[in-house]
């Protein structure tokens, strides 16, 4: 199963994206930076996520 925090954060890393280049094409700056702060916070988010999903799947190989 896979962690909720890889699942939100790759909708944070979209919608990051998306915002990023809306800002890039009307020339808004602010919505641009924003858009850019919140992709870097959902890569964060998604590894983050990576990482508990690696953690319980060596868990659960180590129970067998």
């Amino acid at each position: 199963m896979v962690d909720k925090d890889r699942i939100a954060g790759s909708t944070k890393e979209l919608t990051g994206a998306v915002k990023q280049a809306a800002g890039k094409a009307i020339g808004d700056v602010k919505l641009e930076s924003q858009g850019a702060a919140e992709k870097t916070e959902g890569k964060i988010q998604n590894a983050v996520g990576g990482l508990k999903d690696t953690i319980k799947e060596t868990s659960k190989a180590e129970k067998h």
